[in-house]
């Protein structure tokens, strides 16, 4: 399955924009681009431009990859395609995808330092059981000095890795790709796990709603009818929760009532805030305009939210290294200490 990170899709939407925009027809626009393309973007310009020249729409091309662009996009670009609006279309993805960059950034560098305290400990860790312990255990061995037990602790863990070095190799690799196929299986079970623990399931509703609400704002932006919209944007939570809303939405909707009401029926997993603009925004037919206001507090929030988050994860992970490190050195010194106080009492 070829698939496109945020950045090629930005650059191949927004160079088609500018060149639409300059008059220039779409399949000659593609035939440019194709000129200085590589990698699976260039796949996808190749059967884009085979497509066209068979007279079939960009959006039906564009849905034959869905791993690359999503529902929200093959069908924004089909309502341009038949409203004639291609070029705006466009470049409201452009801004769209932009966001969702500086979103995913954002998230992605607030992470970055724990992650780095963590691999830091990990090689440590590493370095210790498998070169320092050995020589130190070997000391011991040969002076016969009763050690404490810490410190026995630390030679056989050393020594469970030294010597089951392929074993556990092994196991890891196969805990990672049982990992994989359980998420890959059952991918719902594993998130409602993950978004279950503390300080993350706020976190992720957060990101959710923000993510919905701007995806929202998009399809309606765009003229897509609202259960329509509704449907797309769903595709964009992770959190089974919140999709539950959302489609609770859309079944009120087609009932004849507000999205609100289905809004206020998942009260507790709905932020008030996005209720009372919701119904505000359907009482003066301005809720796209609503979306959008919710999608830029969201994101103000989720911001908010990682500061916090990171805040206290740095000091937390930094203790917990210390302590770890500290008391494993202790437990290789503690002996050294025990054997020079019986050199000198003699």
């Amino acid at each position: 399955m070829i698939t496109l990170s945020n950045t090629e899709k930005l650059s191949m939407l927004r160079n088609l924009g500018v060149m639409l925009g300059s008059g220039i027809p779409l399949a000659e626009a593609v035939e440019s681009l194709l000129e200085d393309t590589k990698g699976n973007l260039r796949k996808v310009l190749l059967a884009l431009r085979a497509d066209l020249l068979q007279g079939k729409q960009i959006s039906g091309s564009l849905a034959a990859f869905p791993r690359a662009f999503d529902k929200v996009t093959v069908n924004l670009i089909k309502a341009a395609e038949e409203a004639g609006t291609l070029e705006t279309t466009l470049k409201d993805l452009q801004e769209h995808i932009q966001a969702e960059i500086e979103f995913t950034d954002k998230i992605k560098f607030a992470m970055i330092y724990p992650a780095l305290i963590m691999a830091l400990f990990i090689g440590v860790l590493v370095m210790i059981l498998t070169v320092v312990v050995p020589r130190i255990s070997s000391v011991f061995s040969r002076l016969r000095v009763e050690l404490p037990l810490p410190t026995k602790i630390l030679i056989w863990a050393s020594n469970l890795l030294i010597d089951n070095t392929a074993l556990i190799i092994i196991g890891l690799t196969v805990v990672v790709a049982g990992g994989i196929i359980l998420y890959r299986s059952q991918r719902q079970l594993v998130l409602s796990v993950i978004f279950g623990l503390p300080g993350i399931s706020t976190l992720v509703r957060q990101i959710d709603w923000a993510r919905f609400s701007r995806s929202l704002y998009l399809l309606l932006s765009s003229g897509l009818p609202i259960t329509v919209a509704l449907s797309l944007a769903a595709d964009v939570v992770m959190d089974g929760r919140i999709g539950k809303v959302i489609s609770k939405c859309r079944e009120m909707v087609i009932a004849g009532k507000k999205v609100s009401d289905g809004l206020r029926w998942g009260k507790k997993v709905a932020p008030s805030l996005m209720i009372k603009l919701v119904e505000a925004g359907e009482r003066t037919g301005t809720l796209d305009r609503s979306m959008q206001e919710i999608s830029q507090h969201l994101d103000y929030e989720v911001g908010n939210s990682l500061k916090a988050l990171t805040a206290i994860l740095e000091p937390v992970l930094l203790v917990i290294v210390g302590i770890s490190v500290g008391g494993m050195m202790l437990a290789i010194i503690a002996p050294i200490y025990g054997l020079i106080g019986q050199v000198g009492g003699r």
